[in-house]
């Protein structure tokens, strides 16, 4: 993605003859690869210094001189870390006799270093010179543009942070074997004022650029709009994420790399696995260490193992980890941390299609049957028998403890529906018992409802943190296939997300459509797509009728969260809420689809007809208007009606109608806090009030849409797109864009996006501080400034659409999204391309050639569309956390006297901590003694006791909390158009209909944890 330019000004220099750079201070000859060393003399270069503070500043500009006094001291500590690596470390083991490290181990472990030493130190003289005249420009950001923006930079930090793991292998194990370097490095560091380690200061260069990112955010929230310095600010963020994020790609391939290699080496060089680990066809998808737990008979822990736990893209493989204990002396306490001989033994290995995630109380019959084979069950690999699950009874049937739960769960609501007829026949009773009336028997009923609800809570708890898979075992003697279950536990609640979900979108990718899913053309050989690709997840027909020919028009997503998910699903499930999905017949009417996305596939749950076909939706959020919030999705139609309808929850009933002045169509919608702004085909923008002078915004009652909407004339031909950017409204007319102020509804400025006329602006996206723009002629989409409306960047789609389509030079773009740092292109030949912008508040501009998918329609994209939910945080709560937070609600029960700690059974009560209080003689075979008074009080709040062996009664292991806690964020990406269309597959016939019907494709793309 990368061409190499001139260094210019820059520390380092490509030598015409790498073979001829010799080292002058007796470096190995494979540290030289070209690289030209510039002194930097700090005598006549001194370190930037920060003049004294004049007077007369404003606060903001005392703000930001102080974030520049942070830019200088961070550069010069970082500086000073680097000098000390070489001076004390390298330079030393270099001339030390005898060598504690040969002179090729000193040079992988410090490669690069001076390279970057280099780049910075130059930095820091141009740095100097931009201090010292701050007070008279206070500009900042260009000097970042231009000092990182080189590809030499990201060579050598390419080449350091790849190198890193191996360094730090390297040091670990000079540490165990030889003692003297130990000493050495325990020496230097005891030497040092700060104490930090080698490692410490090392880890540095990994850490130098997000440093920088923190920093000029918070020099850009300091810098005004209008400022010299505010542009170069943004694209010098864009500069430093988009090295960053390719710094991050790069060192999770290496590391995937060395982690394949690793678990290759503990395996027979003969073994079928072996083989498909060195083909370099696996990708390593998630690598964890978790922990494999055994139960017994009783659901009681009988023993619990550390394992490492790899998904590759077609299969999954455990395995034990094998460190090397420390010595007997116990002076190397490094020691633990090194492998001795395979760093991996693997214990089993399996087929990803044959995995499935078994949730507590979700086991099937199968399950049951499988399992009375279970102690014969085995992985695929020879190892796998010798590491069959232990803990099986006698009879053969093995309890992994959370089961044991569900199954306690349905005996106490059998015991619930005996105790309420128990209850019925007290009913009848003629006498008066003070231990056996109706009082009495409705405490058993609420005791049993209060522990099946703690029973159900338990269930979700052990959920939260169990990963149980479902494995295929080796065929017992009669041929029957054989399953096994494996339990592992999860650290926290996140990474039993994070596994579920990847899974699920692993096996859906090693369907036939995924195989490819996209086509990523690489100018650098050795640099992947810097993103993880989008899985299809499915197609479907977008109308349920097909006795009509219906076009889609656009389509929106309505979240709701649904309280009914079980804490898996939320991991394979798409994005929770509602599709709506509209369209029509031109010259006829129009037809919405409504489809459930709280399942792994999209559902129709409702679909109704309109007066005209539908051109625009908008879901209009409706915060702390109501209580509950009542969103709104507000459809836009071509006979100029504007018609907002309720949410599926609440039974999509319309909630108003408007008409557009002069019946104009409505081609798009756009909501602010206090209008709804539609886009109408004759040049103007009708604005709604969405209050009449109330504080309340709802869509009924006195707050409701106002009847009459304030015109805004922008042109003579139609408002094709509309974008709200904080306090203005961009609305598209031909091939300019008038900027509207928000609240006064008063035209600032109008620009030119476009200099052709006849090409219409047809879709605005924005993204950090720019807008990307489409066209209904040509192939090229175009950026913008949000604040001062220049023209940055234009990429020609063509280029990458040849890709898949040869000869294919009139691509025209259909429909344009932003979502998570990728920008989806559609086009009129159904292909949709992706390619990479910064997430960050910089430019979004694009830095490679992105992907082409292989799979899109037969037509052209008529929209793009985003599913996006978050799950709730407290979803992610422990077991341990969420007994914390109940114990300020509900009151604790007394504790049991020392006598009744063994008794055998339940208590079974709810309120009554006695009945002696109650009228009536006491049932007892024995007699009362006189005077007797009851031992507890009557309390608030739910009581019983566990008097049985606590032991069997298994709870999921403590999570580790998360610090601080974050939501999940579900995506889900949403195409519609004609028909569906698999790329790149010469001779494969479409299925009957496919090309011409309306048609959704649906990609995932992992959750963002």
């Amino acid at each position: 993605m990368w061409r190499r330019r001139p260094s210019g000004n820059g520390a380092l220099a490509r030598s015409p003859s790498s073979s001829s750079a010799a080292s002058a201070s007796g470096d190995s000859e494979e540290e030289d690869t070209g690289f030209l060393e510039v002194t930097v003399s700090d005598m006549k270069h001194p370190p930037p210094e920060l003049s004294p503070m004049p007077e007369g500043l404003s606060p903001q500009q005392v703000v930001r001189r102080h974030i520049l006094g942070s830019i200088v001291q961070s550069e010069r500590s970082y500086v000073d870390s680097l000098k000390r690596i070489l001076q004390d470390y390298r330079n030393p083991l270099l001339e030390m006799e005898p060598k504690v490290l040969s002179a090729r181990k000193c040079q992988l472990v410090f490669f690069r270093l001076k390279e970057i030493l280099q780049c910075h130190s130059m930095f820091q003289i141009a740095l100097a010179s931009r201090v010292a005249e701050w007070d008279a420009t206070e500009k900042i950001g260009d000097l970042f543009v231009a000092s990182f923006s080189k590809s030499m930079v990201l060579d050598v930090y390419s080449d350091y942070v790849n190198n890193f793991t191996t360094a730090m292998s390297l040091i670990k194990k000079a540490c165990l074997t030889k003692p003297a370097f130990l000493e050495f490095l325990k020496k230097r560091q005891m030497a040092s004022a700060d104490r930090v380690t080698l490692y410490g200061l090392m880890v540095k260069p990994i850490q130098r650029f997000p440093q920088f990112i923190l920093l000029l955010q918070d020099m850009l929230k300091n810098t005004p709009k209008g400022h010299a310095d505010r542009l170069s600010l943004q694209l010098a963020l864009t500069e430093l994420e988009t090295l960053a994020e390719k710094l991050n790609e790069q060192k999770r391939l290496a590391d995937q790399v060395a982690e394949i290699q690793q678990l290759g080496k503990s395996i027979s060089d003969r073994s079928g696995l072996n083989k498909l680990l060195s083909s370099g066809q696996r990708q390593l998808l998630l690598c964890e260490t978790l922990t494999e737990t055994v139960y017994g008979d009783r659901g009681q822990l009988i023993k619990s193992k550390e394992r490492k736990v790899f998904l590759l893209n077609d299969m999954l493989v455990c395995a034990n980890i094998n460190f090397k204990p420390m010595n007997s002396r116990g002076q190397l306490e490094i020691g633990s941390l090194v492998p001795l001989g395979p760093k991996y033994v693997v214990k089993w290995s399996t087929s990803l299609p044959q995995v499935q995630v078994v949730e507590v109380g979700q086991e099937s019959g199968a399950y049951d049957k499988d399992n009375a084979g279970g102690h014969n069950a085995g992985g695929h690999n020879a190892a796998a028998k010798k590491h069959a699950p232990a803990g099986q009874a006698s009879h053969n049937k093995v309890y992994l403890g959370p089961p044991r739960l569900f199954q306690e769960l349905q005996d106490l609501q059998k015991d619930l529906a005996v105790v309420e007829q128990i209850t019925l026949l007290i009913s009848t009773l003629h006498g008066t018992y003070q231990n056996l009336n109706m009082t009495v028997a409705q405490d058993w009923c609420l005791a049993l409802q209060r522990m099946m609800r703690v029973k159900e809570e338990e269930i979700h708890s052990a959920n939260k943190c169990r990963l149980r898979l479902l494995l295929p075992g080796k065929p017992d003697k009669s041929g029957r296939p054989i399953s096994f279950m494996v339990v592992f536990i999860t650290p926290n609640p996140l990474s039993k997300i994070s596994w579920v979900n990847r899974l699920h979108l692993a096996k859906i990718g090693l369907r036939e459509e995924n195989q490819p899913g996209w086509l990523c053309p690489d100018e650098d050989k050795k640099s992947k797509a810097p993103f993880w690709c989008p899985i299809l997840s499915c197609h479907v027909p977008a109308f349920s009728s097909k006795a009509l020919d219906l076009q889609l028009g656009a389509a929106v997503h309505n979240p709701v969260q649904s309280s009914l998910l079980g804490f898996s699903a939320v991991s394979t499930s798409l994005p929770q809420g509602y599709l709506w999905v509209g369209g029509g017949q031109e010259g006829a009417g129009g037809q919405v689809e409504i489809f459930s996305l709280n399942r792994s596939a999209p559902r129709t749950v409702k679909f109704f007809p309109v007066a005209s076909p539908v051109l625009c939706m908008e879901y209009v959020p409706e915060a702390g208007a109501t209580e509950p919030p009542a969103p709104a999705i507000c459809l836009g139609l071509r006979d100029g009606s504007i018609v907002a309808y309720g949410s599926v929850d609440a039974g999509t009933q319309c909630l108003l109608t408007r008409r557009s002045p002069r019946s104009q169509p409505v081609l798009c919608l756009k909501h602010s806090p206090d209008y709804l702004f539609a886009g109408l085909q004759d040049g103007t923008v009708a604005a709604y009030a969405r209050h009449d002078g109330a504080s309340c915004k709802v869509w009924g009652g006195p707050g409701r849409l106002a009847e009459q909407p304030a015109c805004l004339a922008v042109g003579t031909g139609p408002v094709r797109a509309l974008l709200a950017l904080d306090e203005t409204l961009w609305a598209s007319c031909a091939n300019q864009v008038t900027v509207l102020d928000a609240g006064s509804l008063q035209p600032q400025q109008t620009f030119e996006a476009h200099p052709d006329a006849e090409a219409s602006v047809t879709h605005m996206i924005k993204a950090g501080s720019g807008v990307w723009m489409a066209f209904s002629s040509g192939s090229s989409i175009r950026l913008f400034h949000t604040e001062t409306l220049e023209h940055l960047q234009e990429i020609n789609i063509a280029t990458r659409t040849t890709f898949v389509l040869p000869g294919q030079k009139h691509v025209r773009v259909t429909s344009l999204l932003i979502c998570q740092g990728l920008l989806w292109v559609g086009t009129d030949q159904g292909i949709i391309v992706l390619l990479p912008v910064p997430r960050l508040e910089g430019i979004p501009k694009i830095t490679g050639k992105g992907m082409v998918s292989l799979n899109g329609h037969g037509g052209p994209v008529a929209f793009l569309a985003v599913a996006l939910s978050t799950l709730a945080p407290d979803v992610l709560k422990s077991g341990r956390e969420e007994e914390e937070g109940g114990g300020e609600e509900e009151e604790e029960p007394a504790a049991p006297r020392p006598g009744e700690l063994r008794k055998k059974g339940i208590l079974l009560q709810y309120r009554l901590r006695s009945t002696s209080h109650l009228p009536g003689q006491l049932l007892s075979v024995r007699e009362a003694p006189a005077g007797a008074s009851p031992e507890h009080t009557e309390e608030d709040g739910s009581v019983y006791e566990m008097a049985d062996d606590p032991d069997v009664w298994v709870r999921s292991r403590p999570c580790a909390r998360d610090a601080p806690r974050k939501e999940i964020s579900s995506v889900a990406i949403v195409s519609g158009g004609r028909g569906y269309r698999r790329f790149g597959t010469a001779g494969r016939a479409p299925a009957p209909g496919s090309e011409t019907d309306s048609t959704l494709l649906i990609w995932q793309v992992p959750l963002m944890l």
